[in-house]
């Protein structure tokens, strides 16, 4: 990998109106990722509906996804994987008619969910788990042999 010198981003190009919003995310996200080395367009997701808040932790022999569901009944909830999509969606059902007048504060959202995640490289997707507790969502992710790191032994002479 090449070094570059850092630069603020703010000073390397001047505005084009021309220049449409998508071309401009697309050379931000270049330059993200020849700076950092992380592949960004890999960890973008789409939500539909509201969605439910998650966490991915990168095991050794696992990648562990969580997601919160407060509320939400195993019933109402649907995984599934489609080539190198997690797919996540189903419904929090509004426990009773409450009527607009009798609000006092609600930031609760209700209704449809629909979360996609797009799975890391690596993982054995026939392999893949999901638990269901106290409205944490827990799906795990088994790395395929190949691909989980392997110690290598430092002899001293």
């Amino acid at each position: 990998m090449a070094m570059e010198r850092w630069r603020p981003f703010w000073g390397l190009r001047r505005w084009l109106p021309a220049r449409t919003l998508e071309e401009e995310m697309d050379e931000m996200l270049d330059r993200f990722e020849r700076a950092f080395g992380m592949p960004m367009r890999r960890a973008l997701v789409e939500t539909r509906g509201w969605g439910p808040l998650v966490e991915m932790v990168d095991k050794k022999d696992e990648v562990l996804l969580k997601a919160e569901l407060p509320g939400v009944k195993k019933e109402d909830i649907h995984v599934s994987v489609t080539g190198d999509l997690l797919s996540i969606e189903g419904e929090r059902k509004q426990e009773s008619e409450v009527k607009e007048e009798d609000y006092y504060c609600c930031e609760r959202s209700y209704g449809k969910f629909y979360r996609e995640i797009a799975l890391p490289a690596g993982i054995d997707r026939e392999k893949i788990s999901s638990e269901y507790k106290d409205g944490i969502l827990e799906i795990r992710m088994p790395k395929v042999e190949e691909v989980k790191p392997k110690e290598i032994e430092i002899k001293v002479k």
